[in-house]
């Protein structure tokens, strides 16, 4: 994961370098810090979304006409819980948490200059290992015979495509997104013989609030 966080953090540096080269009013660099509520969309256990953390940077710039280009490097937290059974009786929500570092390149149609705009576009990211209590690693997901610790090793690659609205002043602004998990985030599981096909897809709903240098 550190290897991980390295990379993002250089490539957001190259970025951030290349979109200050024929600067403009409206170019400015971000920073990011706000909350998340993730789920995860699988046939294969009862799941509940939970709340989870963001903080990153991200580089506004003049792209065309009424159009910016944003460019953001973000580190979150997301996190879900899966219905289980301990000691085989009783019942018991495990709170899985999956930490992440993402690079978006959004295209923002500005519908009010300093104030207003709608991005859309992909965000890449990288995941960890999901990590939950260790005393409830040996819980058993309920419908199946897995242990809550069976699934922890996911995919440690997702592409979200992702639409939100930004609104604030000049030096403040709050963004409102949604983004949805086009890979198999278990697909790394269908190769560890476990008896199940899995297959799961997240969505989250970000609030981030950006103050502007």
């Amino acid at each position: 994961m550190k290897k991980l966080l390295l990379i993002s953090f250089a490539l957001f540096s190259i970025v951030s370098i290349y979109g200050q080269y024929g600067y403009r009013d409206s170019n400015r660099i971000g920073i990011t810090a706000g909350v998340n509520q993730a789920s995860m969309k699988t046939t294969n256990f009862q799941t509940k979304a939970e709340t989870g953390w963001n903080a990153g940077l991200s580089m506004r710039g003049n792209f065309y006409n009424d159009w910016d280009m944003v460019y953001s490097m973000q580190f979150s937290e997301s996190n879900f819980s899966v219905d289980t059974k301990y000691n085989g009786i009783i019942e018991e929500d495990v709170k899985y948490k999956l930490p992440s570092a993402q690079i978006s390149l959004q295209l923002s149609y500005v519908i009010l200059e300093n104030h207003l705009s709608f991005e859309f576009g992909p965000i890449v990211q990288f995941n960890g290992k999901l990590k939950l209590d260790a005393e409830k690693e040996n819980n058993t997901i309920s419908g199946t015979t897995l242990r809550a610790g069976d699934i922890v090793d996911i995919s440690k690659f997702n592409v979200y495509p992702t639409v939100g609205i930004t609104a604030g002043g000049t030096h403040l602004r709050f963004n409102v997104s949604y983004q949805y998990g086009m890979m198999n985030t278990f697909s790394n599981l269908n190769s560890k013989s476990l008896g199940y096909n899995f297959k799961g897809n997240p969505g989250v709903i970000n609030g981030n609030v950006i103050i502007y240098l």
